[in-house]
């Protein structure tokens, strides 16, 4: 276990890191500052996802935040992880299973200046911290969408591997939108007074707006997920139309030929020396009539 203490200046208010703790490292913690039992179980679960309680005058929350993603096709779990907090006036824990380098800036830029002088501005900013990890991904998922959009209406021929790129894209932006609608709770339960309550409501406008975000981007990849569809459709009725075309205008001259492919004796256009020319004219007349008719209905 890497454990760090921090006090904020011209404070007793003592600010614990515990970073990757064992079973018994974390129970003489809790030991030590009365934590609740359950709650701790939850700070341990690298799964968990994001909540707020409250217990013995003792605040409690966990947040996600976003790490980079390799898988394409990831999990909540996969795609973030997670910071546990513990505080109240006069202490706060916070507690995670792998390296968090927020943790590290807002103690060095924040706690030992004196820019902050409150449990509750400290996980404010922890919560700020994280939500703002997934700004970067929702400007990454908008330049996606409308590079498919350029690709999806300026190409004459519509990709073939496009529609599992969208797949992809839809299902990245679902899971930041989830996890986000998840934290909800975590950023209104926060109470803060005097000089941190602007710096609360920053956190939650950052929130509304990135759930939003998420949200324009989740409809903008449905909206073209349908117009692929759309488009394809639309491809595969101009191939039908065409074979239909030329379907409509083998058919009677099929028929012609047919009925003087039988082998009976006794034909009479057979012993006539107009046979031939006049059984050609009439496929060209049938031929030029159903050319007529096909642009007079504007199927041509």
């Amino acid at each position: 276990m890497a454990l760090n203490t921090c006090k904020i200046k011209n404070t007793d208010i003592i600010w614990i890191d515990v970073y990757d703790p064992t079973d018994e490292e974390i129970a003489s913690v809790s030991t030590k500052y009365n934590l609740n039992s359950y709650t701790l179980l939850d700070s341990l679960d690298p799964d968990h996802l994001p909540k707020y309680e409250e217990h013995n005058d003792t605040h409690f929350l966990i947040i996600r935040l976003y790490h980079d993603e390799k898988e394409k096709l990831p999990t909540i779990q996969s795609l973030s992880s997670k910071i546990a907090l513990f505080f109240n006036e006069s202490f706060i824990i916070t507690v995670h299973r792998s390296a968090q380098p927020l943790i590290q800036h807002i103690m060095d830029n924040y706690v030992s200046t004196d820019k902050i002088k409150s449990t509750a501005g400290i996980a404010i900013h922890i919560v700020g911290d994280a939500l703002r990890s997934f700004e970067a991904p929702a400007m990454k998922l908008s330049s996606d969408i409308d590079y498919f959009e350029s690709r999806l209406f300026l190409k004459k021929n519509i990709p073939d591997d496009m529609i599992e790129g969208i797949y992809y894209l839809k299902n990245h932006a679902g899971l930041y939108k989830k996890l986000l609608l998840l934290s909800n709770e975590v950023v209104n339960s926060i109470k803060a007074e005097g000089e941190e309550r602007p710096a609360l409501h920053d956190v939650r406008d950052l929130h509304t707006k990135l759930v939003l975000l998420y949200d324009q981007v989740q409809d903008d990849a449905n909206n073209l997920l349908n117009i692929y569809l759309s488009l394809s459709a639309r491809k595969t009725n101009d191939v039908m139309k065409l074979l239909t075309v030329f379907s409509v205008f083998f058919m009677p001259l099929t028929f012609i030929v047919g009925i003087y492919g039988m082998n009976f004796r006794y034909m009479p256009e057979l012993a006539s020396p107009l046979g031939y020319p006049l059984t050609i004219l009439a496929m060209i007349v049938i031929s030029v009539l159903i050319f007529l008719w096909f642009k007079r209905k504007k199927w041509l």
